[in-house]
């Protein structure tokens, strides 16, 4: 891995260069992730939030270690079902295995493109050029809802054949992004452009299961800065309209396709307290 890191910044320094112009005054989404997975590309402010969010939710570390193996797993799945490239929104820190090394485990032709919009993010995206010879990755900035602008710039890359299938990720993303931002009708554009055969895989959070916790929680995100809108399983199930869900459907998260060693064990659903599922369009 090259070091794409300013001498004057380091991912875990309390006062980095530039913090306003990245954001790294204030707590961002993509870091208190990362520091529920254990890792380093974090500062005070977003340990601060995560530590605030683990005194209501204690398990919401859990969370981000089940959402984490639910990735490996349904990308695992959409490889061993021919799809042979992946569309990674919402990309977050790299966390090995990422995605790219996960697909090309199964078949060392994937192509990945990743993609989001924080500037911080794609400062550390080196770890994820690290492709097979035989497949591709890129990375790009793009924002789901904005889904044609987002496949306009995927075809510039030229990585991708859009008339082929293509596996969407949308990984706890979707929690992230209010109603006035028309997810659902942002969703439904993007698939509606992709060739039949190809996935949707989402994970979202859901305050159905214990609504007064997760209303706290919502709390605490907005007095650090941070939009968080966890909805509903029928909510969520809406994100699928017109595909195909694969078995088991829209389920808890560690109950999805569980495999031995995949993500922390002897689980609740309120502990997991996060949706997911895979559909296929037709």
């Amino acid at each position: 891995m090259s070091d794409h890191t300013p001498a004057s910044e380091s991912p875990g320094s309390d006062v980095p260069y530039g913090q306003d112009a990245l954001g790294q005054d204030r707590a961002h989404s993509a870091r208190l992730y990362d520091y529920f997975l254990g890792g380093k590309t974090n500062y005070t402010v977003d340990r601060d939030a995560a530590r605030d969010l683990m005194r209501i939710l204690p398990a919401i570390e859990t969370a981000a270690r089940v959402n984490r193996a639910y990735m490996h797993r349904a990308v695992r799945y959409a490889a061993r079902q021919g799809v042979r490239q992946f569309l990674d929104l919402g990309t977050g820190f790299p966390h090995s295995p990422n995605l790219h090394e996960v697909a090309q485990a199964v078949a060392a032709d994937c192509r990945v493109v990743y993609a989001d919009t924080d500037p911080i993010v794609l400062v550390y995206a080196d770890e994820l050029l690290d492709s097979r010879p035989e497949g591709r990755t890129r990375v790009m900035t793009a924002d789901v809802t904005r889904p044609e602008e987002l496949l306009a710039t995927v075809a510039e890359e030229d990585v991708f054949d859009l008339g082929r299938p293509v596996a969407v990720s949308l990984h706890a993303v979707l929690h992230l992004v209010p109603d006035a931002e028309q997810p659902h009708d942002a969703v439904g554009r993007l698939v509606d452009q992709l060739a039949p055969g190809s996935y949707l895989s989402l994970s979202h959070c859901t305050g159905g299961l214990s609504p007064a916790t997760w209303r706290a929680v919502t709390e605490v995100c907005a007095r650090h800065g941070i939009v968080a809108q966890p909805r509903s399983r029928s909510q969520i199930r809406r994100f699928f309209s017109g595909l195909q869900l694969v078995e088991p459907g829209l389920v808890p998260a560690h109950r999805w396709r569980p495999e031995a060693g995949s993500g922390p064990g002897l689980l609740n659903s309120e502990q997991v307290c996060l949706y997911a599922g895979m559909a296929r369009k037709t």
